[in-house]
This record gives structure tokens, sequence and C-alpha cells, in this order.
């Protein structure tokens, strides 16, 4: 907030002098805009086991609203992590901040602004969705109402069928519902989607970012990459304790930065050596690579060599690294 004009000095002080804004209070305003902004706010985390440390020095800075993944090989220190953040775990060092308190201290109140989706769960067998939802409204102060929640979560049918009645996508979408019963701001979703078929897991991801439009924050963990390029805002990636990137799906790992390429069919009678540019061969038969920067007069080049020769270049793809290239190329060890 502004603070009021100040009169500065005498009356021959020019204008400029003569009112001032105090400086101090916006800026205290603005630090507190970003501070109230961030859900999760980690700083040097540390996690050791017997002397074996599987979390690392990790930094991680979640805004409120957007869909955050984090993702890593198995081993990688992304359960530890999670669990830290969700309270769970004790931690060996670092700061950790959630919704604005140390997970490690918190309270029931704390714990009912946290909606959890674990990995795998047992549902209520006996108990219908609706009455399911019902008996867990009780454990929170706000609850939403068992009949939005079911809508959200697309089980409108299935409201009256017991938990050992639905199939594995329902469960599912019964997990997600009793995470989000509490009227939770911040969301755990761990592996959401394995075990689906591509139509089931297509619904969920619809689902998920129906979360974000309601301004839930989202914490995904993943092994599926075209599912964090769907949904994620932005992407974290941890491997042997560490986080060794950090971006979009667009922008991880330089991946928009990175060389195009353009691979396609040698027409009948060329060998690579008589192409215009530099190129390696492939693992199909016949088939090449060329890698460009300048895409376009790459191709231009490339059309322009072929017509002047009167040849067909065959099945012609252009690509940028897919999402899990870099990941692979982050994540595996060194040769």
């Amino acid at each position: 907030m502004y603070g009021p004009p100040q009169q500065v000095g005498g009356g021959d002080a020019s204008l400029s002098d003569q009112w001032r804004v105090d400086a101090a209070p916006v800026a205290a305003s603005a630090a507190a805009d970003r501070e109230s902004a961030l859900v999760i706010d980690v700083a040097g985390l540390r996690m050791a086991y017997d002397g074996f440390e599987a979390v690392r020095g990790v930094d991680l800075r979640v805004r409120r609203g957007e869909i955050f993944t984090f993702l890593g090989p198995n081993g990688a220190g992304k359960t530890t992590t999670v669990e830290i953040l969700e309270g769970h775990r004790k931690r060996t060092g670092g700061e950790v901040r959630v919704l604005g308190e140390d997970p490690q201290h918190a309270d029931r109140r704390w714990r009912a602004r946290v909606g959890v989706v674990l990995q795998s769960s047992r549902v209520e067998r006996e108990l219908t969705v609706r009455e399911c939802l019902e008996l867990y409204a009780g454990y929170y102060p706000k609850p939403r109402p068992v009949r939005e929640v079911i809508k959200l979560v697309g089980l409108e049918k299935k409201a009256e069928a017991r938990g050992a009645q639905l199939s594995g996508g329902q469960q599912r979408r019964l997990d997600v519902a009793l995470a989000l019963i509490g009227d939770p701001e911040l969301v755990f979703l761990d592996e959401p989607t394995t075990g689906f078929d591509p139509s089931a897991r297509r619904a969920a991801w619809e689902m998920i970012a129906g979360l974000r439009e309601l301004g839930k924050t989202i914490f995904l963990t993943t092994h599926y990459m075209d599912e964090a390029e769907a949904l994620a805002d932005r992407i974290a990636v941890l491997n042997a304790g560490v986080i060794v990137a950090e971006g979009t799906p667009s922008t991880l790992g330089g991946r928009n930065q990175a060389a195009y390429e353009i691979s396609f069919g040698l027409p009948d009678g060329v060998t690579v050596d008589a192409l215009p540019f530099p190129a390696r061969t492939l693992s199909e038969p016949g088939r090449v690579l060329i890698e460009s920067t300048e895409v376009m007069a790459t191709l231009h080049a490339l059309a322009g060599w072929a017509i002047e020769r009167g040849a067909e270049v065959g099945d012609l793809r252009v690509r940028r690294p897919a999402l899990e290239d870099v990941y692979l190329a982050l994540t595996e060890p060194a040769a």
C-alpha cells in the first residue's frame, strides 16, 4: 500500500522533492504478495538414512494455482521429498514451508488444508460412493458438499454403487474425491493414472486440469511424460537426491533451444554423402537424420536439392527432442 504523500523541506524545494511516495510500505507489500503466492517454499532440504543422503539440498517453490510436476527415476528421492512436504516424515535439514507452516510441526487445521492421493489405496468396499464421502466429510471443519465433489470427479452415475463394484479407474476417481472433500488448498497426486487405459487417462487429465480451474494447487508425481506435458505448468526433475532441471514442459533442460531433428527416407540410388548437409543414418534401413538450428533454411535447401534432381524425399519428419528425450538425458547415468 502506498503511504501518504509527504512534504519535504521548505518552500524553495523542487516539486519532485516536495512530494514523495514512501517506498518502504510498497516494497513490504510486494514482498508479502510474493510470499503469499508461494504454497510450497523449500530451501536446502536434506534427508539422510543411516549415513546415506537420499535428498541433498533440494530447493523448490510452488505457486498458488499451478500444477507442479515432480519427475525422477525410482530411488531419486521423490517419495521422501513428498512425504516431508506432506508432514509424514521428519527431515534431516533445510527449511520447508507449506501453506506458510512447517509441515513437521503442523497441526490439524493445517492438515485440513491439504489433500493427498496416494499411489495405491483401498476403497471402503461396503460403502457407496456417497456414503464414503459423507463419512470422510465429517473429519473436516468445512467440507465441500458431497454432491458437488461427486460431480467434480465424474461419479454421478456411480454415487450409489458400493466400493467393491467400482472399476479401477472409478476407484481412482473416488480416491481423488476423498482428497477433495475437505476442500483443500493444496492437493498431492502420486501417480494418479497408473494402470489406466488411454481413454481413462485422458478423462483423468481433464479432471485434474479442472482442479486448477477451481484455484487448487496441484503437486503431481508421475512417470508418464505425456501426462507431465499435458498437465504441468512447471516441472522439476530430481535425480540422485538433487534437482537437475526445472522449467516449463517446453523449456525444460533447454528443450526450446535444442536443434531440430529432420529425418526422411533417402531417394532411390542416393547415398548419405550426396546430401547437401551432414547427416547420419538411422537404424531403419535407408533413413537418415539431419540436425539443424535453422529448420526453415535447412528444409528449403533440402527441398531445392530434391527438386533439382527430380528426387522424392520420403516420409519427412521434423521434431525437436521430446520431453522424454530430455528427461532421459537428464537422468541417465553417465557412460
